[in-house]
């Protein structure tokens, strides 16, 4: 996979994230993905990266299962997420 493709990966597990309707599994998931994209960035091994790049979007499927798990059985919002914007 070139750079691009890994960007790609990088911004759909991202947006695909953004999904989750719970506050705290949405900003786990987004901590996470950041953390080890940040990790993995120095890798110059070709099967390394590849391997990497095979759980990325392993976990972009396990994510886009789990947003749409978590739409079915929504809650209220939490204090935090009703907070206006700060200026």
């Amino acid at each position: 996979m070139s750079k691009s493709q890994a960007l790609q990966l990088y911004k759909a597990l991202i947006r695909e994230s953004k999904k989750f309707p719970a506050y705290n599994f949405r900003q786990y998931a987004l901590r996470r993905i950041r953390d080890s994209f940040r990790e993995t960035k120095h890798l110059s091994d070709k099967n390394v990266i590849m391997q990497k790049l095979e759980e990325g979007t392993k976990s972009l499927e396990v994510i886009k299962r789990q947003a749409i798990v978590g739409q079915l059985y929504s809650t209220d919002k939490l204090v935090i997420e009703h907070q206006a914007p700060q200026k």
